[in-house]
């Protein structure tokens, strides 16, 4: 006996939308699993190294070299 629905599922004639649906969040799941890993490989898994300006703004705030010491090394860095 035929039920009249040829073959499609409990959704009808809208099943399509859901295939279409899950293959597309599948893709960009693929994608940006690929992206964080590159991102961990080119990082080295450290994060974003310092600058030289970053190291020399912490020794700063720090208090292990003054204000004219600091203004000459950054401008040597820059």
């Amino acid at each position: 006996m035929m039920t009249g629905n040829f073959g499609w599922s409990m959704f009808g004639g809208i099943g399509w939308i859901f295939m279409i649906l899950w293959w597309s969040l599948l893709v960009i799941g693929v994608v940006v699993f690929i992206r964080w890993i590159s991102d961990q490989s080119r990082a080295g898994g450290r994060g974003r190294e310092k600058t030289a300006i970053d190291i020399l703004e912490e020794r700063y705030a720090r208090g292990e070299i003054d204000r004219k010491e600091f203004e000459e090394k950054k401008r040597d860095i820059l």
